[in-house]
């Protein structure tokens, strides 16, 4: 079997000069939200690696927060987290 290298694959589906997920705030459809208790959360960053939109805040290797402009609500990062120190709640918006 031939090693295999990253480096000598070819680029497929690159765009240059494209934009950035980034310029648009895609958090605004969800009904539900989650909510993050810092206390009981064990720095695992597992629920950092399974949100498909980046919506964890991660600072020096420690979640710091959910960024809920980009957050959908789809839940993944509650049923990942091994000491479920995220829970959905309901509605849209994190202040009501």
């Amino acid at each position: 079997m031939k090693e295999w290298r990253a480096e000598k694959l070819m680029p497929g589906a690159l765009i240059p000069l494209g934009g950035t997920a980034r310029w648009y705030k895609t958090g605004s459809w969800r009904s539900e939200h989650p909510v993050w208790n810092e206390e009981t959360c064990k720095q695992c960053l597992i629920c950092w690696i399974y949100c498909p939109d980046g919506a964890i805040k991660v600072k020096e290797g420690k979640v710091i927060g959910i960024d809920y402009d980009y957050c959908k609500g789809c839940g993944i990062c509650e049923v990942e987290c091994p000491p479920e120190a995220i829970k959905m709640a309901e509605g849209g918006e994190p202040d009501g």
